[in-house]
C-alpha cells in the first residue's frame, strides 16, 4: 500500500515515498540489516552474558532474543513499507503531530549516542591495531584524536552522498561478502581453540549469577529494539511489504545471533579480563578480519546518522536531510572526542524501556493493516500517549520487582494489546492505495 497525506511535500520525512520511487528488493533489505546487525558493539554485549549466565542459558537467550527482536524489527519494517512513512511519520500518525515531537527528540538523542558509540569503537579499534599489531607508537590523546578525526571524516563524506546508492551499490555488493568472510574466519579461529580446550567444559559452564535467562534475553532484545526507531526510514523504500519483512528479519536475526555468539565464544576461550579487540587481534589473521569489521562498523554509524538526519528534517523541514546529516556527523565526531562511553548495558536497557512500549503502541494501532490516521488530524492522541508512559513505568516496575520475568516481552505484550483494543476509528486522513 501507499498513502497520500496532507503533509507539506517540503517535509519529505512526513511524506510517503511514492511506489514508483521504491527500489529495495529482498536481497537489499537482507544485506542492509545483516550489515547493520554486525559489529564490535554486539560482540562486546555478547561477552557480557558469560559468565553472568551459564553457556546453555546464554545460547537460548541469544537465539530466542534475536528471533523475537528481529521479528519485531521486521514487523515495523513491513509497516514502514506499507505506509511509505518514515519512523517520524509513524510516530506522528500514532501519537499526534504535537506529541510526536517528544519521541522524535528522544530518538535524535539516542541516535547521537549510538553514532558516538560507533565512532568510539572504531577509534579504539584503530588505535589497538596501530599499537599492538603495526607497532606504531602514539600517545593516548594523539591516537584518539587522529583516529576519531579519520572516522569522523569518512562518516561526514558518506553523509554527503545518497543513502540509496550506498545500500544498493556498496553494502549489498561488496561490504556483505567481506564481513561474512571476516565473521566466518574469526568463528573458525576461536572455534578451533574451543575444541582444543574442551567443548564439554564450555557447554556445561554454570553462570556466576547476577543475571537470569530472561534478563539475558532482555539484553539481547535490546539491540534490535534500539533499531526500531530507524527501520522505517529504510523500509519505506522497499518495493513489497513481504520481501521487506522477510529480508529484514533474516538479515538482522542471522547477524545478531552470529555476533552475540561470537562474543560468547571469544570471552570463553581467552584469559579472564582480556579486551575483546585485543583478543581478536591475537587470532591468526585477526588484523585483516578486525579491519574489515571496523569498516563495516561505519555502516552502523551511517545508518544512525542518516536516520538522525531524517528525524531532524521532520522537525525542521528547512534543513535538508543531507545538510542535517552533515551537521549530525560533525557533532558526533566532536562528542566522540570528549564523552567517556564505555558502559553499554545500562544505556541499552534504558533505551529498551522507552522504545519497547513506544513501538508496542505503534504496532497495536497501525500494525494490523488498518487505515492510518492523517498526520495532521490530531495534535495529541492522549490514549496512545498514556499507554506509552504506562508502558515505560511497567518496564521499570517489572525490572525492579520481578527481574526474573524479563521486562521487554511483558511490556511489549501489554502495550500492544491495550493499544489494539483502544484503536480509534480512522478519521479518513490517509487514503490507502494498492501498490
Amino acid at each position: 500500500m501507499a498513502f497520500q497525506t496532507s503533509s507539506s511535500p517540503a517535509n519529505s520525512a512526513l511524506t510517503p515515498v511514492p511506489a514508483g520511487h521504491r527500489v529495495f528488493h529482498f536481497h537489499e533489505h537482507a544485506a542492509l540489516w545483516f550489515s547493520l546487525g554486525t559489529g564490535l558493539l554486539v560482540m562486546q554485549i555478547g561477552a557480557y552474558l558469560v559468565p553472568a549466565v551459564g553457556t546453555r542459558d546464554a545460547v537460548i537467550a541469544i537465539l530466542l532474543g534475536s528471533l523475537i527482536g528481529a521479528g519485531l524489527l521486521a514487523w515495523t519494517a513491513r509497516l514502514g513499507c506499507q505506509t511509505g512513512l518514515s519512523s517520524a511519520g509513524l510516530m506522528h500518525a500514532t501519537y499526534g503531530s504535537a506529541f510526536a515531537r517528544l519521541p522524535v527528540l528522544l530518538n535524535i538523542a539516542q541516535l547521537l549516542g549510538w553514532t558516538t558509540f560507533e565512532l568510539v569503537i572504531m577509534q579504539e579499534g584503530t588505535v589497538a591495531i596501530a599499537t599492538q599489531t603495526l607497532g606504531i607508537a602514539v600517545d593516548g590523546f594523539t591516537g584518539k584524536l587522529l583516529a576519531t578525526l579519520l572516522w569522523g571524516a569518512v562518516l561526514t563524506a558518506l553523509m554527503a552522498g545518497s543513502m540509496l546508492t550506498l545500500v544498493r551499490r556498496f553494502v549489498s555488493r561488496f561490504a556483505l561478502p567481506l564481513v561474512i568472510a571476516s565473521l566466518a574466519w574469526l568463528t573458525w579461529q576461536f572455534g578451533t581453540r574451543l575444541v582444543a580446550q574442551g567443548f564439554d567444559g564450555f557447554w556445561n559452564r554454570p553462570g556466576a549469577g547476577g543475571m537470569g535467562m530472561f534478563s539475558a534475553m532482555d539484553l539481547v532484545i535490546a539491540m534490535p529494539v534500539s533499531w526500531l526507531p530507524l527501520v522505517a526510514d529504510y523500509a519505506r523504500h522497499g518495493k513489497r511489504a513481504a520481501t521487506t519483512l522477510g529480508g529484514t528479519w533474516l538479515g538482522y536475526a542471522l547477524a545478531n545471533i552470529w555476533c552475540y555468539a561470537l562474543g560468547v565464544l571469544v570471552v570463553s576461550t581467552v584469559e579472564p579480563g582480556t579486551n575483546l579487540v585485543g583478543a581478536l587481534l591475537l587470532a591468526q589473521g585477526g588484523l585483516i578480519a578486525l579491519g574489515l569489521i571496523l569498516l563495516d562498523e561505519m555502516d552502523n554509524a551511517y545508518g544512525d546518522a542518516h536516520s538522525g538526519a531524517v528525524s531532524l528534517h521532520s522537525l525542521r523541514p528547512r534543513w535538508s536531510i543531507r545538510a542535517a546529516g552533515l551537521g549530525f556527523a560533525l557533532v558526533c565526531t566532536a562528542l566522540a572526542l570528549v564523552l567517556p562511553i564505555h558502559t553499554l548495558e545500562p544505556f541499552l536497557l534504558l533505551l529498551s524501556s522507552v522504545f519497547v512500549p513506544l513501538y508496542g503502541v505503534i504496532l497495536g494501532r497501525l500494525g494490523s493493516g488498518a487505515a492510518v490516521p492523517s498526520l495532521t488530524a490530531r495534535a495529541v492522541d492522549w490514549s496512545a500517549a498514556a499507554l506509552w508512559v504506562a508502558g515505560i513505568a511497567t518496564y521499570h516496575l517489572i525490572k525492579a520487582y520481578a527481574p526474573d520475568l524479563g521486562s521487554a516481552l511483558p511490556t511489549l505484550a501489554l502495550t500492544f494489546v491495550l493499544a489494539a483494543a483502544t484503536r480509534p476509528r480512522n478519521a479518513g486522513g490517509l487514503t490507502p492505495a494498492r501498490a
